[in-house]
């Protein structure tokens, strides 16, 4: 019996079936324990190996993404914030406006939430097998500036690209150059139509320019991220790091 189980992992793993093959000796216990038919027995070798791929294939895109922190949407306290519905937080949690190509712009001062709820339903889009990319605003400057010099730079560019939601981070941390705004242009002209883009930032769109500056630039940013974007303010009567800080006393 041990032979024969050896041969069987040994020839699963030349399939590229590795996962079953470390499932295979428990899966043998149970079928003879629960007197499994051939079929259920084949049925759970399978089962396995497809839970294992998708798993990997999780940890793999979820690397991808360049999370800062893992932020899940259940840890998303609505009660601490006074703005975002219950049955608005369920459609986004829901994903149909990233079906639809929807984007969307989280508003607020420093500490509400943002980043957080972005990460989470960034989460959610992983879950369902969407390619996300978080990047922070002053990240994204840096790649677009040296994207012609650095090959690993230019990669990420194209993995940005590549992705079905993009999550930009504190818009307003640094102003641009105007060679840089154009390139941002760039990026979120390809982007429009077939990713969404979640943005986070402190002022609102019509503040954008200071950051942008180029007045047609600008324009034409704003012109392609709203058309199809729900822009949501998150109001708090307390920065939510400020509530939950660890403390000495």
């Amino acid at each position: 019996m041990g032979s024969h189980l050896e041969n069987s992992v040994s020839m699963l793993k030349t399939l590229n079936m590795n996962h079953a093959g470390v499932a295979l000796g428990s899966i043998v216990e149970q079928s003879i324990e629960n007197s499994y038919t051939c079929e259920r027995f084949l049925e759970e070798i399978l089962k396995e190996e497809i839970k294992g791929r998708e798993k990997r294939k999780f940890e793999r895109m979820l690397k991808q993404a360049c999370f800062p922190e893992y932020k899940t949407l259940d840890e998303f306290n609505l009660e601490e914030q006074i703005t975002l519905s219950q049955k608005q937080f369920n459609q986004l949690r829901e994903l149909s406006w990233l079906e639809k190509g929807f984007n969307l712009i989280f508003l607020g001062a420093p500490g509400v939430g943002k980043s957080h709820i972005s990460i989470g339903i960034g989460l959610e889009a992983l879950n369902y097998g969407y390619k996300v990319r978080f990047i922070t605003m002053a990240d994204l400057i840096h790649l677009l500036k040296t994207q012609e010099i650095s090959s690993r730079s230019k990669n990420n560019i194209k993995r940005i690209i590549g992705s079905d939601l993009v999550i930009i981070d504190d818009l307003m941390f640094m102003a641009m150059e105007k060679g840089t705004a154009n390139m941002f242009f760039q990026l979120i002209n390809k982007l429009y139509g077939q990713s969404s883009i979640i943005i986070t930032s402190n002022k609102g769109p019509e503040d954008w320019g200071e950051l942008i500056g180029d007045p047609a630039i600008t324009t034409a940013i704003l012109d392609r991220l709203i058309h199809k974007c729900e822009i949501i303010n998150i109001h708090d009567n307390e920065s939510y790091r400020m509530k939950h800080r660890e403390r000495i006393f």
